[in-house]
């Protein structure tokens, strides 16, 4: 079953002289439950997609689907919906809150949602993620592959439509950084969570169901890996 269509997709900046073309006409789908990982040099448009597909960054032109729905048709108001309820990004450099605990930032999505804690999913997410005896602890608290954890289950925390996590490894040691990548295997696989992933490493990228390598905004291969 598709979860996402990308069609035609496009995003440029500046203008005349400056002009950059960031996304030139990109097409693709998505399974539901697929790991995807999207490869490519600095530059080549891999962030510009990941933010595009997860509506914190509108095209130029060209449309993304999601469940069917058209993600640009909605107004703002419906897109900031749609970014708090089917989508769950994962950054870098974590974006925590810093005067919130481990369990509030897990649960922060939904509670700027209006909607209640699922605690038995919060426990399953905290014991899955090797937090337990940590909840009440301040991200400052933590060491950084503990705080990648934490932006994990918050990004889990809703059961999106799908994860989309932006190099999340890229400031982790190989210890913490595979350890990772596992975690969301294993969201990936035990709750058919869809995950697409930017990653510079080779290693990461092989672990994935397919990959696609983006060079100048376009796709130049689209490679599947395993089924």
């Amino acid at each position: 079953m598709e979860i996402l269509k990308v069609e035609n997709l496009c995003k440029t900046y500046g203008s005349g002289e400056n002009e950059v073309h960031a996304l030139d006409n990109v097409s693709f789908s998505v399974t539901k439950g697929e790991f995807v990982a999207i490869i490519g040099p600095s530059g080549s448009g891999k962030s510009t997609l990941l933010h595009i597909i997860g509506g914190v960054d509108k095209p130029t032109s060209g449309k993304v689907f999601m469940d069917g729905s058209d993600v640009y048709a909605q107004d703002d108001e419906q897109l900031a919906i749609f970014r708090r309820r089917q989508v769950g990004l994962i950054y870098q450099f974590y974006n925590l809150i810093p005067v919130l605990n481990v369990t509030e930032n897990i649960t922060l999505p939904l509670l700027m949602d209006g909607q209640e804690v699922n605690n038995d999913r919060l426990n399953e997410l905290i014991d899955t993620l090797k937090l337990k005896g940590r909840e009440g602890h301040l991200p400052n608290q933590l060491s950084g592959g503990q705080q990648q954890r934490v932006s994990i289950g918050r990004a889990l925390m809703n059961a999106p439509a799908i994860v989309l996590a932006d190099e999340p490894t890229g400031n982790l040691d190989s210890k913490n950084s595979q350890e990772i990548v596992e975690l969301l295997k294993l969201s990936n696989q035990k709750y058919n969570q869809t995950l697409i992933i930017i990653t510079h490493d080779e290693n990461i990228a092989l672990q994935a169901d397919r990959i696609l390598a983006i060079e100048d905004g376009r796709i130049v291969r689209d490679e599947v890996i395993r089924k």
